[in-house]
């Protein structure tokens, strides 16, 4: 399986795995599984960390996804081109980017975002 981390979900696998499911960390950790980070996941822990709005040691971020194994997601205009064509089911810009990521790579977004399961594109919801 290749999965998509949204921010939250990496964030957890990094600091809080116990808040992901058992069937979720096994995902995650399964040697058969290719797990991507998006740079637009980076940008907003960025953001969001510089804003106060969240506690995380940004500029340890790379090295916390090699540790991991997570491979990075770089943004293409063909990502970006799909994200603004996607239907507004969701207006957060770094979630659709993920979606549009997920839908073009062919890869399983990993969220607890119930509304991004309204696009057509494989989820596994964080919690289920």
């Amino acid at each position: 399986m290749r999965l998509l981390l949204d921010s939250h979900a990496f964030i957890w696998a990094c600091n809080e795995p116990e808040k992901l499911s058992t069937k979720e960390r096994e995902c995650i950790q399964s040697a058969d599984n290719v797990v991507f980070i998006s740079v637009a996941t980076a940008w907003e822990i960025a953001i969001k960390t510089s804003l106060g709005k969240l506690q995380f040691p940004i500029e340890r971020l790379l090295g916390m996804a090699r540790a991991l194994n997570f491979e990075p997601l770089l943004v293409s205009f063909e990502h970006a081109a799909r994200a603004g064509s996607l239907p507004r089911h969701h207006n957060d810009p770094f979630d659709r980017m993920l979606v549009a990521q997920a839908m073009t790579e062919g890869l399983t977004l990993v969220t607890a975002d119930r509304i991004l399961s309204k696009y057509e594109v494989s989820v596994l919801a964080v919690g289920d």
